[in-house]
Parts: structure tokens; sequence; C-alpha cells
């Protein structure tokens, strides 16, 4: 069983895939951390040459472009596979049983249905960007030091897709907690009651402090 995350696992196959793609997820997770990471030491170094030297880094905003989206993409699946995203549980956590599995499928399959088509925008924005025959195969760049834009353009379709195989994970597990009438399936994000949140809390402090 999972150790403090809300997902359980086991040795079957469904828990298999979903411990394989966990850790891609953990990696864009961390290229997403150390993209925060650069952007502080790009912001200490713009300051500082201002304020020292009178000469900021030379396109800052123009990486800044670049990096937002490894931030704002690439720990989306990271969070949706331990059930980070906000949402409401003001009617699901009062479900048991078949009726929140159910629950959990319709909402999950609504979901990859948005991601699917946010895959397909995003790719044709990608597209428009990209071409063999220009110059570092960009149709657009930066407007500072001119870098290329589709690396960061890719990134939305990249992180959606991982995303989208998340969901139909996910959209598995409830499917085979539905059928089965399942207590606590593997591989979904198990709706954590308040007081079982702070008894979790409390236990990690506790351990931390030993």
């Amino acid at each position: 069983m999972a150790g403090h995350s809300s997902v359980l696992t086991d040795g079957g196959r469904l828990s298999q895939i979903d411990r394989g793609l966990y850790r891609v997820e953990r990696f864009m997770a961390l290229l997403s951390g150390i993209a925060v990471f650069s952007l502080m030491v790009l912001a200490v170094v713009s300051v500082g040459g201002r304020n020292l030297f009178n000469a900021p880094l030379p396109g800052y905003v123009d990486w800044i472009q670049q990096l937002m989206p490894l931030i704002a993409f690439m720990g989306v699946s990271f969070t949706q596979r331990d059930g980070g995203h906000i949402r409401m549980d003001i009617l699901v956590g009062r479900l048991k049983g078949r009726a929140l599995w159910g629950a959990e499928f319709i909402t999950t399959a609504f979901m990859l249905v948005l991601i699917v088509l946010l895959i397909w925008g995003s790719w044709a924005h990608f597209e428009r960007s990209f071409d063999f025959t220009r110059p570092l195969w960009s149709r657009d760049s930066s407007i500072d030091i001119a870098l290329p834009l589709w690396p960061a353009k890719l990134l939305a379709p990249v992180a959606f897709s991982v995303l989208a195989l998340r969901l139909v994970l996910q959209l598995w597990g409830y499917a085979r907690a539905f059928a089965q009438n399942l207590a606590e399936p593997v591989a979904v994000p198990l709706v954590r009651s308040a007081a079982e949140l702070a008894a979790e809390e409390a236990e990690l402090v506790s351990g931390g402090k030993e």
C-alpha cells in the first residue's frame, strides 16, 4: 500500500502502470521545480546587475517567457495523480461505494475530453510556430534577444498528453472500482476526510521529530 499518499498500490497491472507513469510525472515535476529555482536565480542576477553595474541581464523577460510553461504545466499530471488539485468535495465526500466511483468516473471523463481539446489546440499553436525551413526552426521569436518560441509552446501539448494518460488510468481505476464495488481501489486518489488529513499531518510531524 502507499505510504502517505492517498493513492494505494498493489501488484496488479493497473498499479504497475500507475507507478511507471508516476516516475515520469515526478521527473516532470522536478523540471518544474528547477525552472522555479532558475527563475529566482535570473531575478537575482538581473536585479544585482542593474543595481551594481547598471547592466541588467539581457533578455530577462525573454527567459521568463521560456520558463513559464515549465512552471505552469509540467507538474499538473503529478498533482492530478495524488488528488492535489482544488475541487469541490462537499457532495462527492458524502458519497460511498458505487455512487462515489460513478461520480468520479463521470467527472474524470469530462476532464479528459477537455484535456484532449487542449492538446489539439496547443499542438496547433506549436505547429504555427515551428518550421524546419526557418532559422532555429522557428517562425516567431522573443522580442529582446530573439529566442525561438516553439520549445516553450511544445511543452503544453506534451504536459497535457501525460495528463491525458493519467486520466485514462484513473478512468480504468474508477471503472474497476465501480464494477467490483471496491472499498479502496488502487491507482486513484481516495477522498480523505478533514479528520483523516489532520491525523496524517500529525503523524508526519511527529515522525519528523523522532
